[in-house]
C-alpha cells in the first residue's frame, strides 16, 4: 500500500476512534507555518492534539518512536498557532496515536496520551 494512502487510513481511524471515546473531532490534518496536526479533538476537559503514526507490514520500531524532541516542537508550535486563532478554555493534551497495518488493514493500534507536555522545551525552539 502507497505510503500516503497508508497515513490516511491511519489518521481517519483515529478520528474515528476518538469520536468512539466521546471526542469531538475538531480538525483533521490542521496545517501552519510549522507543521501539521493529523488530529485535533475535544473531550469534556481537554483539547487534544494527535500525531497519527502508521506503519505498515514488518516494522522493526513502534510507530511512535517516529514522534522525536524535532517533531514534538513542531507539533506545539502548530498547537499554539490554532490556539491563538481558536477559543478555547481546556487543557491541551498531546497524543501519539500508533497505528500498524498489513496488507491494507488495521491490525493493531495503541494511543500514547500525554505523550509529551509543551513544558518540556522550557521556551526552547530553536527550529529556524
Amino acid at each position: 500500500m502507497e505510503k500516503g494512502i497508508t497515513g490516511k487510513k491511519g489518521e481517519e481511524f483515529a478520528a474515528e476512534y476518538y469520536r468512539k471515546l466521546g471526542c469531538t473531532v475538531k480538525e483533521m490534518n490542521y496545517h501552519s507555518r510549522y507543521g501539521e496536526i493529523d488530529v485535533i479533538a475535544e473531550n469534556e476537559s481537554h483539547i487534544v492534539f494527535c500525531e497519527v503514526k502508521t506503519r505498515s507490514g514488518a516494522s522493526r520500531t513502534n510507530p511512535g518512536e517516529a514522534v522525536d524532541g524535532k517533531k514534538q516542537q513542531r507539533l506545539t508550535l502548530t498547537a499554539f498557532k490554532y490556539l491563538e486563532k481558536t477559543e478555547c478554555e481546556k487543557l491541551p493534551r498531546f497524543d501519539v496515536f500508533e497505528v500498524w497495518m498489513n496488507e491494507g488493514r488495521i491490525y493493531k493500534f495503541n494511543i500514547i496520551e500525554n505523550a509529551f507536555d509543551a513544558a518540556d522545551f522550557s521556551g526552547r525552539y530553536d527550529l529556524f
